[in-house]
């Protein structure tokens, strides 16, 4: 089957035109790169008209980049592209048939995370585009993370399905998993390694000529789909797991009444030939939208990919165990909130809090699972008065956001910090305090972002992650 694959692409010729569907946070950047690159002639990003994202559409078309927060470079290289009619967005996808190469970037969310369940059903939808237009000897290549199993299982079914086409026969198909953070897009896309899979050997060298031109320092590591699917899910579910560790050293920490922050630099130091200590930030929470759900893609690939019984002590993964420390975080800067209240006579019932701090992610308008949600909703459901203040979110389903700060801060008794954004590091004790017309205001600092004693000499009462050397002190 490779051997008339593989004349089939001979017979196309290289990569000159790439379809791009899912104009979010890693398609577009991705377009932006590929449309940039002297070896490819034309790139279309794919968005649905839809009530809720068709506005992208335009935007794009006129160069200008819908995700907000700071991103640099994104909004140039896009006009350039633009201007050069190097890209365009359409809602037509029965474009697909121009390209030579399809990539997929869609959101792939867990119904019920208890039962394993990825909601598939917007990937499903955009294979399914792929597929009614899917002509012989493209390439399709899923970047979404995904389950390990879905390329050589879901995909290559519904693509085989909706073409009356042959994967590994009549088309390549691979997956490339996106490697990017928000804030750094165009940056990671260029420079970390790019993890290629492919169904079989011909599929995986097509991929491989799609990625190397938008490369500057990365290199590409080729591998199988579902090792590539698996190198995805596990590297995102060990970050989780490093935070867990030590997000649960700041609980241990405040337990025994010292400051995480000196453990961390201690645990830092070790240095030398074989030494490892790599040790992250404790925080409020983990968003966004592949920490909050890799851990059970890997989960549910090995259960429905696995081709032996399980070798394992009869305990709970500790992958799951450590993405409910991180999924905690929220309910614990709830009871410090409860705790600092007490410490003025305030019931949390009667109090007024404010959030500062909507994104997830410092200095990014990316809400997506923000763990300011979860707290949010314990404070609301406890009968307190909640506003939120986020410099570059301007809009979330059902939550009032203000960019005014001195309103959200006017008359509150609590300041509550989720987001290390760079306004938030500049925060004067006295001005709050102004503002809340407070004489003992609370600060719960889940970032690390406000000097204690600062706040604490000027009357506040003072509780952060991870800072049992200072969540109990004395009331000035």
């Amino acid at each position: 089957m490779t051997d008339k694959l593989q004349s089939l692409l001979e017979e196309r010729g290289p990569i000159k035109k790439i379809g791009v569907i899912g104009m979010g946070y890693v398609g577009i950047p991705a377009a932006a790169l590929f449309a940039d690159s002297p070896k490819f002639d034309k790139v279309l990003g794919f968005q649905r008209n839809s009530a809720t994202s068709g506005y992208k559409i335009d935007m794009l078309n006129r160069g200008e980049s819908p995700l907000k927060g700071e991103e640099p470079g994104l909004e140039d290289l896009l006009e350039k592209v633009v201007e050069k009619d190097k890209f365009e967005c359409t809602p037509d996808f029965s474009r697909i048939t121009e390209m030579d190469a399809v990539t997929l970037a869609i959101q792939t969310p867990f119904k019920d995370p208890k039962d394993l369940l990825p909601d598939f059903s917007a990937l499903e939808a955009g294979i399914r585009h792929v597929g009614q237009y899917l002509q012989p000897g493209m390439l399709v290549v899923l970047e979404s993370t995904i389950t390990p199993g879905t390329t050589t299982g879901m995909a290559r079914e519904i693509l085989e399905e909706e073409s009356g086409l042959k994967a590994g026969e009549n088309f390549a198909l691979a997956h490339a998993p996106e490697r990017v953070m928000v804030g750094r897009l165009l940056q990671n896309i260029q420079e970390h390694d790019r993890i290629v899979g492919g169904i079989d050997d011909v599929s995986t060298r097509r991929a491989v000529d799609l990625y190397e031109p938008v490369l500057t320092k990365g290199r590409v590591i080729p591998m199988s789909a579902t090792a590539a699917e698996v190198t995805k899910t596990s590297e995102n579910t060990f970050r989780d797991l490093q935070i867990a560790a030590v997000n649960q050293l700041a609980l241990y920490c405040e337990a025994m009444g010292i400051n995480v922050y000196d453990v961390r630099e201690g645990v830092a130091s070790l240095k030398g030939e074989g030494i490892t200590r790599a040790i992250l930030y404790p925080g409020a929470g983990v968003g966004g939208h592949c920490l909050t759900k890799d851990t059970y893609h890997l989960e549910r690939g090995l259960q429905i990919a696995k081709q032996a019984d399980l070798d394992f002590p009869e305990e709970p993964s500790l992958y799951v165990t450590a993405r409910h420390i991180n999924d905690f975080m929220p309910e614990h800067m709830y009871n410090l909130t409860v705790e600092a209240l007490e410490r003025i006579n305030k019931d949390i019932a009667d109090a007024k809090v404010a959030i500062l701090g909507w994104a997830f992610l410092n200095d990014s308008d990316d809400a997506r699972n923000t763990p300011a949600e979860p707290y949010r909703d314990l404070l609301i459901d406890a009968g307190a008065e909640v506003k939120v203040h986020d410099p570059h979110v301007l809009q979330y389903p059902d939550v009032e956001i203000s960019q005014d700060m001195e309103e959200v801060l006017d008359g509150v008794d609590a300041v509550v910090v989720f987001a290390g954004h760079r306004q938030y590091y500049s925060l004067k004790p006295q001005r709050l305090q102004e503002l809340s017309g407070q004489t003992h205001p609370v600060i719960v600092d889940g970032r690390n972002v406000v000097e204690p004693d600062a706040f604490i000499d000027a009357g506040f009462v003072y509780k952060g992650i991870g800072r049992g050397d200072k969540n109990g002190h004395e009331m000035i």
